[in-house]
């Protein structure tokens, strides 16, 4: 019996990738979402002008500093983090021995109007108070300056306990940076809801390993390729549901020289 089963699977596997074309490697969907973001800040960042003095605020391990060779570039942090910790997807290490300033993003050891330009990619979600997060950086930005933004719509708890939110949609950018005196001038949504649940159905196998002790088998992972074309093939023709669902988004903002 048990060889009877194997020899259907192994069948159904050969039929599924001959006539659907279920090759894993020609299946795209739901891994973009960190080449988009890292496209997206070179080009801002690579666009500011030469001798541009910016600040990072929340720069970690100073993964954007090599967009940044033709500005001055000072990287803040709190630098507490290790990468260590039993909750939550860890890094395992994580290094901030390059930080300039060590602090924390709501409370920036500078003067009003010091920086052309403030970037803050990726931290909204490990700041308890967002909005005054955003109001600081506000002040640290001269008139005129330029704030870079990124982070998830939607997220699963990393760097615990150092995890306070998740959620950011175009609504509370909109909301807040006109309110506390940007302009906004690119606000970019990542992704939409086909690549969103593409990206997670890809981590089933591992989670499963991790969390439920179990392996999904092979009609399962055949299972997750077959749902993998589909959410592709609605993905192409998507209309809209970016805004239900997306990876997060990506924020260039002016700060009103009228508005102090």
């Amino acid at each position: 019996m048990s060889g009877s089963r194997a020899e259907f699977t192994r069948l159904l596997r050969g039929v599924g990738r001959r006539i659907l074309g279920l090759d894993p490697s020609r299946c795209d969907v739901g891994l973009a979402n960190e080449a988009t973001r890292e496209a997206w800040l070179e080009r801002v960042l690579t666009q500011l002008p030469a001798g541009a003095l910016l600040l990072d605020a929340g720069a970690g391990e100073c993964a954007n500093k090599k967009y940044c060779g033709h500005l001055h570039y000072v990287a803040l942090d709190l630098a507490r983090y290790d990468g260590t910790g039993e909750a939550g997807l860890q890094a395992g290490s994580w290094d901030t021995s390059d930080i300039d300033i060590v602090s924390d993003i709501a409370n920036i050891p500078a003067r009003d109007g010091s920086f052309d330009a403030v970037l803050c990619s990726e931290v909204f979600e490990h700041v308890r108070d967002p909005v005054a997060a955003l109001n600081e950086l506000k002040r640290v930005v001269k008139p005129g300056g330029m704030l870079i933004l990124t982070a998830p719509f939607c997220s699963m708890t990393h760097f615990a306990p150092d995890h306070h939110a998740t959620g950011f949609n175009r609504y509370f950018y909109e909301s807040h940076l006109q309110r506390s005196g940007f302009d906004i001038v690119e606000l970019v949504e990542n992704g939409n809801f086909f690549e969103f649940v593409a990206a997670h159905l890809r981590q089933a196998d591992l989670f499963a390993r991790r969390y439920a002790d179990e392996k999904c088998s092979s009609l399962e992972r055949l299972a997750a390729q077959i749902v993998l074309r589909m959410l592709k093939r609605m993905s192409a023709k998507d209309n809209g549901s970016r805004e239900l669902l997306n990876f997060g988004i990506f924020v260039r903002a002016i700060k009103h020289p009228a508005r102090e």
